[in-house]
């Protein structure tokens, strides 16, 4: 049948009404008129029979069979466009209207981290990316997205998985960029035996490696894996959440430390290594909170060691079951929220109940920071600033950063 494509959904398929009820559509876009018989209420592979205006052809030869990228087919001006029109949409389901909506897009061969699957074949090994909505392994020569020197590591990952991986079982290997050189930190192979261990190390010394942790054991520590956070060198623990472009996370420290300036105190809470605290600590006191204490000791070492900053304190806490409280939160000037993707519905509650006038928050969820927009309008916030940060380019992720003021 064919059918007129009237929007994307969050996840960037195509929607539009077919005789039956909705139908989703692969890379296709609004307005596009395109032929296919649905599966599940899905066309998988459509024909374009009229192409938009915004249809490009896709760079990079892997896109149709790698699931890393979902937007290629769409220009750069539209897939902008649409990332800030997912959070006005988010907001508009709340009754907010949304400020202007600037975006900031990380370049070309900008991720300095991402994770990677490797599999044992019949044949040898394969690593890569994940087909869409498959488990198949699509092996990638080239990416648009990874800098070089990640995607050069893939002869490495190879070797691991010949190593460690069993003929049924899959590796993820989360492998980041430092100033030191690559941190891989592998889950899902064998158990680290004595055997195994020892082959590992000699393969981290063989490429030399900066760090090499297995199933969360490290391996090889040869040089500390440190990021630059403002005027602190941080160590992360393997694995560990880094923004994914310093490109992103320039936009995103920038925009915050805008939000907060002139605050003599200030709270960043899910503080993770000190993206933000650190750079903070410049200009104010901070008090970073964080549920992991393996992150707030490698925030904390980073802090000891860096010159010419203001004092940093730090606290493990889980903001979800416990989060700060009115009396505590009022000594602070301002307040940094960046949470996880379920948003911060009780720590909002607390910041609503406080007297808290300044608030940054730093959101990968449009949803979650809707409905935690709609409480802080509720309570008297105005929402004054909105920025969306592209990090994940071709991808339906959006990122945003805002400012909340109040009084």
């Amino acid at each position: 049948m064919q059918i007129t494509i009237d929007r994307l959904s969050i996840s960037a398929d195509g929607v539009a009404r077919g005789p039956e009820g909705t139908v989703h559509v692969a890379m296709a876009l609004p307005g596009e008129v395109v032929e296919g018989t649905p599966e599940a209420g899905r066309i998988a592979a459509p024909k374009i029979v009229t192409p938009s205006p915004e249809r490009v052809k896709a760079p990079c030869p892997h896109y149709r069979a790698c699931g890393g990228c979902l937007l290629q087919h769409a220009s750069e001006d539209f897939t902008a466009a649409w990332k800030a029109d997912v959070v006005r949409t988010a907001l508009s389901a709340r009754g907010i209207e949304a400020p202007e909506i600037a975006v900031q897009t990380s370049p070309l061969h900008s991720r300095r981290r991402a994770t990677l699957a490797g599999r044992r074949t019949k044949k040898g090994t394969l690593v890569g990316f994940h087909a869409r909505g498959s488990d198949t392994l699509v092996e990638v020569e080239q990416c648009l997205i990874l800098r070089p020197d990640l995607l050069a590591a893939r002869p490495i990952l190879q070797e691991a998985t010949a190593l460690g991986s069993s003929r049924k079982g899959e590796i993820a290997f989360a492998v980041t960029l430092s100033e030191a050189g690559l941190d891989v930190a592998a889950q899902g192979g064998k158990e680290l035996d004595s055997g195994l261990f020892a082959e590992l190390s000699a393969l981290a010394e063989r490429h030399d490696l900066a760090q090499l942790s297995w199933n969360g054991e490290m391996v090889a520590a040869r040089r500390p894996a440190m990021q630059r956070f403002g005027a602190a060198r941080v160590t992360p623990p393997p694995g560990a959440f880094l923004q994914a472009t310093a490109e992103g996370e320039a936009a995103l420290v920038g925009f915050v430390r805008e939000a907060v300036a002139g605050a003599k105190t200030v709270a960043d809470l899910f503080a993770g290594c000190g993206t933000f605290a650190l750079p903070l600590a410049e200009g104010a006191e901070v008090h970073a909170v964080e549920g992991e204490a393996a992150m707030l000791g490698a925030l904390d070492k980073g802090w000891r060691m860096a010159e010419g900053l203001k004092r940093v304190t730090h606290e493990a806490r889980d903001l979800f079951r416990r989060p700060l409280l009115p009396d505590e939160l009022v000594r602070y000037d301002a307040i940094v929220i960046d949470p996880p993707r379920a948003g911060a519905e009780a720590q909002v509650a607390e910041i609503c109940a406080s007297k808290t006038s300044a608030l940054a928050y730093v959101s990968c969820n449009p949803v979650s920071f809707a409905r935690d927009a709609a409480a802080l309008i509720a309570a008297g916030f105005r929402l004054e600033r909105l920025l969306v940060v592209d990090q994940f380019r071709y991808s339906a992720h959006v990122e945003l950063a805002s400012l909340f003021r109040r009084g």
